[in-house]
């Protein structure tokens, strides 16, 4: 991925949040300065503040989890766990799993499922920040994440070849699937999240994870 310090389109503070999505300023980090920050600045932070920050173009960028959201992403992910364990498929980590798509590209999912195949040499990585593509990568909605920088994860995840994004938006009680950047469809609090062919036979109906919520 492209770094800040190898880019003519930065000039203002104002052009770095578009690029990034057009996020709130006071989600990126000013130190270590925005363009030069390594994995070992995402590591260092986590460890010393327990703070969470994606790296991006060589940018610290925290990343939102309020309480409602956790607590919908853990649903998910004891639902998937609970599916995916008996059956050996792989791995579930939650919204503490760092993953490096692209060199200097960390990403952090709400909830990501990394089946075994994918796995180096079908074993969780010991690594902090290993260099894996989930099969399916779940981003649960906070209140400062943008339509841009929403659009923004997806193609890397599907350029990095994730098959299967759920957005999930507590707020709008809805959730949208996609199975390519653009190529989604929306479940109303009705819906079922269903796997697919990336976890055939996994379902879970939208309205119990969002039911807790209320």
């Amino acid at each position: 991925m492209t770094q800040l310090a190898q880019s003519s389109d930065i000039v203002t503070l104002g052009d770095l949040l578009e690029r990034l999505g057009g996020i709130p300023a006071d989600r990126v980090r000013f130190y270590p300065l925005p363009g030069t920050a390594t994995e070992e600045d995402v590591v260092a932070i986590e460890a010393r503040e327990n703070h969470l920050c994606e790296l991006v173009d060589g940018v610290l960028v925290e990343k939102p989890m309020g309480y409602r959201e956790s607590f919908v992403a853990m649903l998910l992910a004891t639902s998937l766990n609970n599916f995916v364990l008996r059956r050996k498929l792989g791995a579930v980590t939650g919204a503490d799993g760092m993953i490096r798509l692209f060199p200097g590209l960390v990403r952090i999912p709400d909830v990501a499922f990394v089946s075994r195949q994918r796995l180096p040499g079908g074993r969780v990585p010991s690594e902090p920040i290993p260099h894996l593509v989930p099969d399916l990568a779940v981003e649960v909605l906070s209140l400062t994440n943008t339509e841009a920088e929403m659009a923004r994860k997806r193609r890397e995840y599907f350029e990095a070849g994730v098959r299967l994004v759920w957005l999930i938006d507590p707020q709008a009680r809805s959730a949208a699937v996609f199975t390519g950047p653009e190529q989604s469809t929306t479940l109303g609090e009705d819906g079922v999240l269903d796997g697919g062919e990336v976890l055939p036979g996994f379902a879970i109906p939208l309205r119990d994870l969002l039911t807790g919520l209320d």
